[in-house]
């Protein structure tokens, strides 16, 4: 028979597989697998090889649960990073164009949201994370491309266009796009619907 572990708290769980508690891996797993995945597929666009990526970040957890510091951040934002670097190696090695026509950006940004205990604040958090989905989900599949590697590698325009294989000028001018018009479509949805041109 297996611990209950529904009720535990994330560090408590890392504590447990430090201490080789199989069932504390398993719990941690299904409390944030669809996250892994979600992140490696933004960045691989490939549902197998994020499966594959999204093993691989729970074997390497199992293996390196020590290295972990609660102090520097919380469990799921830790796991994010981990995926982020094994995803962005796997697409490297593959030399390959990322595929990101699908954006699982609701699970993608929650790992940057401290967790908000007031109803209202988490709707309001809620309703930012759409807005953010759909305006990014109307760029060009190219901009999105590299406006989500920008944002969640944290890699230079210049490695970007190493891993892209595009021209550094390229990329400077999709991210600078992309953001352009990310701000005037959230803008715009800010406006009410019958706003004139000269209030």
């Amino acid at each position: 028979m297996g611990m209950k572990l529904d009720g535990v708290d994330d560090i408590s769980l890392i504590e447990l597989i430090v201490d080789a508690h199989a069932d504390a891996i398993k719990e941690l797993y299904d409390r944030y697998h669809r996250l892994v995945f979600s992140m490696a597929f933004a960045i691989l666009g490939d549902p197998s090889t994020s499966e594959e990526v999204t093993l691989d970040v729970f074997v390497r957890v199992w293996q390196r649960a020590k290295m972990y510091r609660a102090e520097r951040a919380k469990v799921s934002t830790w796991l994010v990073a981990i995926t982020r670097h094994h995803a962005i190696d796997v697409l490297r090695r593959q030399n390959s164009h990322p595929d990101l026509k699908s954006l699982y950006l609701d699970d993608l940004l929650l790992h940057n949201e401290s967790p908000a205990s007031d109803p209202e604040a988490r709707a309001e958090v809620s309703l930012q994370q759409a807005r953010v989905r759909d305006a990014v989900a109307q760029l060009p599949a190219e901009q999105r491309q590299a406006l989500i590697l920008a944002y969640f590698s944290g890699y230079t325009q210049q490695e970007i266009a190493e891993v892209l294989k595009q021209p550094l000028g390229t990329v400077k001018t999709r991210i600078r796009l992309a953001m352009r018009k990310l701000k005037q479509t959230l803008a715009d949805e800010k406006q009410p619907s019958d706003k004139s041109e000269n209030a």
